[in-house]
């Protein structure tokens, strides 16, 4: 089951990551962890679907089927939209009602379902009609500022905005960074100082909630997926996007 996927960063403070994907042939995929939510558009056969998609918190696998091509936008810690909680998303999705004719359903609206190219563009509309709002300081506590607020109040707003802790979002983040590190080659005991674990089995255990495989697959990717993870004849176990978290820079 071939999975094609090419992701760049934004210079939008309202986005975080811009992907676009393709799987073709049938098989099983796992979808790594991830501290953000995101709006994702996808086709299948004829059918266009668009959904916002919250955080996951632990790695999962789902079967695949057919060809699908999709596309979607990863929005930064901090930005929300005021007419749905995040926290009501965790670890789920809830489709558009309708989507047609190049369009699709959000808060009650029709929108022109946007293309990679011009996801900034789009999210800009959203923000000028008050479908997306931003706490700046969220953003600036998860990658280790210092608030000028009461802690709890940080907590509140961090909760509310991700729908995850603080100590939820970095585990997530450390793993995603561990398990790139590894896919580039590093040794596991180098990447165990490198990100904080306290030993090999404190980073074996994050990996295997997080990104749902072990260090030595993460090494050798190419490597047929262990029994009882590839499915019937062997088939490949693929993972959705991976990438290194990456602090925005400054405003």
């Amino acid at each position: 089951m071939p999975v094609e996927s090419i992701h760049r960063g934004s210079d939008s403070r309202y986005v975080a990551r811009v992907w676009r994907g393709r799987t073709s042939g049938a098989g099983t995929m796992t979808s790594v962890a991830t501290s953000h939510w995101e709006l994702v558009f996808w086709r299948d056969g004829a059918t266009t679907h668009a959904a916002v998609r919250g955080p996951e918190t632990v790695a999962t696998a789902a079967r695949i089927a057919g060809e699908s091509d999709s596309f979607g936008i990863t929005f930064a810690h901090g930005v929300t939209m005021p007419h749905l909680p995040v926290s009501a998303l965790v670890d789920g999705e809830l489709e558009s009602p309708h989507v047609a004719g190049g369009r699709f359903v959000l808060r009650g609206e029709e929108w022109p379902i946007p293309r990679a190219d011009d996801a900034e563009a789009f999210v800009d509309r959203l923000v000028r009609a008050g479908v997306l709002v931003r706490d700046p300081l969220v953003e600036d506590v998860v990658w280790g500022g210092v608030a000028r607020v009461g802690t709890r109040s940080v907590q509140r707003r961090v909760a509310a905005s991700t729908g995850l802790t603080q100590g939820t979002i970095r585990q997530i983040d450390r793993a995603r960074t561990a398990a790139v590190l590894l896919r580039e080659g590093a040794v596991p005991l180098d990447v165990v100082h490198a990100l904080g674990y306290f030993d090999q089995p404190h980073l074996a255990r994050s990996l295997r909630r997080f990104i749902g495989r072990t260090a030595t697959q993460l090494r050798a990717p190419r490597e047929a997926a262990p029994s009882g993870h590839g499915g019937p004849g062997g088939t490949t176990h693929e993972m959705s996007l991976l990438y290194k978290p990456v602090e925005p820079s400054a405003s």
